[in-house]
């Protein structure tokens, strides 16, 4: 017998309702699909982050960048901890959760440092050798199983964006290139951390605690060249730290449902994202090699995507 959709009160808000239904909807999703949706929602949410954070790197510190990011991220989570309550927020490994929040916070170091001297599109393409990395330590820490089309999808993926960013690896920003690379695997480790933790941690108590711990690691750099933001800073960051929250949340949801290396040939898509934000949003106009390696990074997405729905023959 078909379930329907759960009765809603009248007088509830209308996104409310429909965003009761949209959860309804993904439940009845098989787990794959639902991880790949996740991440596909987390590889969004960060490329609209990344755009504004280089922005904000460009004119204050990027160390006093990265506090005030995860500061108005814990900020914006605040009152949902104080409505739950403290208890329901206490990690059951705290020192996994510091260790995870130190981590991070060196890939960030790292990320921060590069951004403001390299192009929106090609911090995004060069992220995407952090799914190579992912899949490697997937296998070696958590034994997860690597079918040929995991590799296959990550390989094309990867191609395709070393059609767009191939070109662009060399002259002055090289230095910068290599920089951001490096943040790469650092990024790695934090997500393999994050995906153990799932195994006895809930998405929410994480998302909490990495904000917690890279605000904390993260000061005393930020001290170092404080500079006041003015009001309309204070509002970037605001919206800094409602979309970086609500994506590390979708993110931590992808590896709980699913292996982490079934969801990292989605973060492909990224490069598409920030193609299209960077058109739509400051004229810039795609070029051809973007182009190219896009059609080739979506044709790999969406084919592991229907080998995923479809589970392990």
């Amino acid at each position: 017998m078909s379930m329907s959709p759960p009765a809603s009160p009248r007088k509830r808000h209308f996104l409310a309702r429909r965003a009761q239904v949209a959860q309804w909807r993904m439940s009845r999703l098989d787990t794959a699909t639902q991880a790949l949706l996740w991440s596909m929602s987390a590889g969004l949410l960060f490329v609209v982050l990344n755009s504004i954070m280089r922005g904000l790197s460009m004119v204050l510190d990027p160390f006093q960048t990265q506090f005030l990011r995860y500061l108005l991220g814990l900020g914006v989570m605040l009152p949902l901890v104080l409505r739950s309550g403290l208890a329901a927020y206490r990690p059951r490994n705290i020192g996994g959760q510091f260790t995870r929040g130190a981590v991070h916070t060196a890939g960030l170091c790292l990320w921060f440092i590069a951004v403001p001297h390299i192009t929106l599109a090609d911090t995004t393409a060069i992220g995407f050798t952090g799914p190579i990395f992912i899949m490697l330590g997937a296998v070696l820490v958590f034994k997860e199983p690597m079918r040929w089309e995991r590799w296959l999808a990550a390989a094309i993926g990867f191609g395709g964006v070393l059609i767009v960013v191939g070109p662009k690896l060399s002259g002055g920003g090289g230095v910068y290139n290599l920089v951001m690379l490096a943040s790469a695997p650092v990024f790695a480790a934090s997500f393999l951390i994050t995906k153990a933790l799932t195994r006895y941690e809930r998405a929410a108590v994480i998302v909490v605690w990495q904000s917690i711990t890279v605000t904390l690691f993260s000061l005393p750099l930020a001290l170092l060249h404080w500079q006041m933001p003015g009001p309309g800073q204070w509002v970037l960051f605001l919206l800094c730290g409602i979309l970086g929250s609500a994506g590390h949340y979708c993110l931590t949801r992808s590896y709980a449902a699913a292996d982490i290396s079934a969801t990292q040939s989605v973060k492909f898509l990224d490069l598409v994202w920030a193609t299209l934000i960077g058109w739509l949003a400051f004229g810039d106009m795609p070029s051809n090699s973007t182009l190219v390696g896009g059609v080739v990074i979506c044709a790999a997405t969406i084919w592991i995507a229907r080998r995923e729905a479809r589970g392990p023959r």
